[in-house]
């Protein structure tokens, strides 16, 4: 790869209010390349594995795990399960308001999919303005205001951040300002393209510059996680772009906190002010890639599992009942502990008129057999994983 070299690449702009604003690269060529090199060897692997035997299952996790994730780091309160479980809602069933919020997440997800698929799409303000009026629909924010820039009323002063992540930020506050300030950033980020910047570096630092100005009055992390997502997947990145908001949420307070970092190494006229926010962007981008790789695979021995204990079944090596325990521990997704098993409605009806022998029997010929398998801390797992630590096999399992 030929050194990347675009500190050129820098707009200023004088504002009304707020004085002056400076977009820049803000990073040493040569101190990504090697990481840029890992991001794209990782993407040519995954993109390379089944995935087209596992997309449609691939994509339903992703989009669940980061509308959790990307709804999690703006305060919202609902777990995974209960995301997916929202998410499966039709819209007139939707009346609670964390409900909404996953809702409308998943609406900007499906726009940003759509705008990355169409030929010569490019980043504008319109289109950022239907991603917030999606995200902020029907929630009841005292400044919810779906798709109007901010324009702050005279002594209404908005600030970012917190001491505990860098300090408080007063972004622009004037209305005009703004405006001239989104624009400029999505003109930059067309010279950064036409440049031949790589999107890897293009899309954190739009989303970097997005968040200091701040242009709407509530949903800004939201919207710029989603604009990120989408210049990456105009790119060509598949499932990343969004699966990258878990990353973000398990590193929330570095998340956070280079936001100020950047700034105030720009405020002291750094070399590479925006280095640190794009090197945290790549390397969340190479553990997401290579995370969703190891998911690929595991949903594809699943699939071979599943062809297994039916080919099993049908030829008579396992009883229904067998196969019964099987199935419930691949929907189930992760070990079953065998005192959960034992307390299962489902598992006390197959032996309602079977004795404990019959029981033991099973699930001692599903472990000889190598169809399931039970850890040292007595969960009972799915036969294309093996735990760490296998417990003997015994005759009292169950």
């Amino acid at each position: 790869m030929a050194p990347i070299t675009f500190q050129s690449l820098t707009r200023r702009v004088d504002t009304d209010r707020f004085g002056p604003f400076a977009f820049q690269f803000g990073v040493v060529g040569a101190d990504v390349e090697l990481a840029l090199l890992r991001v794209e060897d990782a993407h040519q692997r995954f993109v390379a594995s089944p995935l087209s035997q596992v997309a449609n299952r691939l994509e339903q996790e992703v989009v669940v795990s980061s509308v959790f994730g990307t709804n999690t780091i703006e305060g919202g309160t609902l777990t995974e399960d209960e995301t997916a479980s929202a998410l499966a809602l039709d819209p007139a069933q939707v009346q609670e308001v964390e409900q909404q919020r996953a809702v409308n997440i998943k609406a900007a997800y499906e726009l940003s999919q759509r705008a990355a698929a169409t030929p010569g799409w490019a980043l504008s303000t319109p289109f950022i303005i239907d991603l917030h009026r999606l995200i902020t629909h029907k929630l009841p924010h005292p400044d919810n205001r779906p798709g109007q820039l901010r324009d702050n009323p005279k002594g209404r002063i908005t600030t970012v951040g917190d001491a505990a992540h860098g300090g408080r930020y007063k972004p622009p506050q004037y209305g005009q300002d703004i405006e001239r300030l989104l624009e400029a950033l999505i003109g930059w980020h067309g010279e950064m393209e036409a440049a031949g910047v790589p999107a890897l570096i293009r899309a954190p630092l739009v989303h970097l510059y997005y968040e200091m100005i701040h242009p709407f009055w509530d949903g800004n992390g939201r919207v710029g996680r989603v604009i990120e997502a989408t210049l990456l997947q105009a790119a060509g990145y598949r499932y990343a772009p969004f699966a990258l908001a878990r990353y973000y949420l398990a590193n929330i307070d570095a998340y956070f906190t280079l936001f100020n970092t950047c700034r105030k190494s720009a405020e002291k006229k750094h070399t590479a002010p925006n280095q640190a926010f794009v090197d945290f962007h790549l390397e969340g981008m190479r553990q997401t890639i290579n995370g969703l790789h190891d998911r690929v695979n595991r949903l594809v021995g699943m699939l071979l599992f599943e062809s297994t204990i039916r080919r099993a079944l049908d030829s008579r090596q396992i009883n229904v009942r067998q196969y019964t325990i099987l199935s419930h521990l691949l929907d189930r997704g992760r070990p079953l502990p065998l005192d959960e098993l034992r307390h299962a409605p489902w598992y006390w009806s197959l032996y309602l008129k079977l004795n404990d022998k019959t029981r033991q029997r099973d699930l001692h010929r599903l472990r000889e057999t190598g169809l399931a398998h039970l850890d040292t801390d007595n969960a009972l797992w799915p036969g294309f994983v093996t735990p760490t630590s296998l417990k003997p096999l015994g005759r009292k399992e169950a």
